[in-house]
């Protein structure tokens, strides 16, 4: 099948779309012809569709903590098959990886369902635009309400002087390479924060280490990269969708971040002391709890013995009041003094003699 031909529906659904925004605006004191409606139904496109998928960005952040979390089983299992290059070897080791996925119910792939199922709506809209000066001309079919008339309206629509079908290098107006060019920064910059926002700051340290966070690491900076390069290349309004986008990502990210952090991240950290904050300003205090006492580390106490026989007499010398040592052998084994023959002194008592 024909990836354009792919495309088309979806073409058509972002035309009506479109259509159906500058319509709204027109009704809320927007001019109907070229002019700001226009523009801003590229933005109530983005506004949609990103509502359309909070279901599948809620996912992606239960896939993406998922993959957090298993950070260090992961790496065990790295570990363990390390510096085995044998068939055997990356066979087991992608086989334990995906019963690891199972058992916790995560999925790598789930976390790049936004951005995948975005993509083919970036795409139409970069033809619907691309295609604006054929249709405007009769030279091509119309886009569902997009006929000759509206393509014409929505070519001669400007962003701060650049109309949105410009393209930097089919363009030798300088305003309006002034103007592409901030707008390519603007997307390369959104894009860049959006990625470093979800990477960075709601992580836990665990996951912040191995292979896998390497190449995230990679992918924060080669992502803007790609979009500054091939951004000479899109129309203004695919810029003005595609920074919309960015600022409307941030901003999500922003909340949920806020609310519901990765567990171990650095945004948990600070929610709790938030959350601290708030009880010490209306005058609440936790329940400490019951601290453990920690034995003084002076003398060592002798251990006793269970067995011990009642009244068993102190030895021999110890003074009156002293702390009594109890022998850790029984008292017949113990080497036999030869009897004082003086009498012993007062305080202690005599010992019984023994019957013949």
């Amino acid at each position: 099948m024909d990836f354009f031909a792919f495309l088309y529906p979806i073409e058509w659904v972002v035309a009506w779309i479109m259509y159906l925004c500058h319509q709204g605006l027109t009704l809320l004191g927007f001019s109907d012809g070229p002019g700001t409606a226009w523009v801003l139904s590229i933005v109530g496109l983005v506004i949609i569709i990103r509502i359309l998928l909070i279901p599948l960005f809620f996912k992606q952040i239960k896939a993406s903590r998922g993959m957090q979390l298993l950070q260090p089983e992961m790496q065990a299992i790295q570990k363990k098959y390390k510096g085995k290059t044998d068939p055997a070897s990356r066979e087991a080791m992608s086989r334990e990886t995906m019963d690891l996925y199972r058992k916790h119910g995560t999925n790598p792939f789930a976390s790049c369902l936004p951005i995948l199922l975005q993509s083919p709506i970036f795409f139409a809209l970069f033809r619907v635009l691309n295609g604006l000066v054929p249709i405007s001309q009769g030279d091509s079919d119309p886009i569902g309400p997009i006929d000759a008339s509206v393509a014409s309206d929505i070519e001669s629509s400007t962003v701060f002087g650049a109309q949105l079908s410009d393209i930097f290098l089919r363009t030798d107006d300088l305003q309006s390479r002034i103007v592409i060019a901030v707008l390519i920064i603007a997307m390369s910059a959104t894009t860049f924060f959006t990625q470093r926002q979800l990477t960075m700051k709601n992580m836990p340290k665990a996951a912040l280490e191995g292979p896998m966070a390497q190449t995230q690491k990679m992918m924060l900076y080669l992502f803007p990269f790609i979009f500054a390069v091939s951004g000479v290349n899109f129309p203004v309004g695919v810029l003005v969708y595609w920074t919309t986008t960015n600022l409307w990502s941030m901003g999500q990210q922003f909340y949920t971040i806020r609310r519901m952090p990765a567990p171990g991240s650095e945004a948990e950290r600070q929610l709790k002391e938030r959350q601290a904050r708030k009880k010490a300003a209306k005058g609440i205090v936790d329940e400490p709890t019951t601290p453990v006492i920690e034995q003084p580390r002076g003398q060592r106490q002798q251990p006793k013995r269970k067995d011990r026989q009642r009244g068993q007499r102190p030895q021999e010398g110890s003074a009156p009041g002293a702390a009594v040592n109890r022998q850790s052998k029984p008292v017949e084994d113990a080497p036999v003094e030869d009897e004082p023959t003086d009498a012993p002194p007062s305080g202690t008592s005599k010992k019984p003699k023994k019957k013949p």
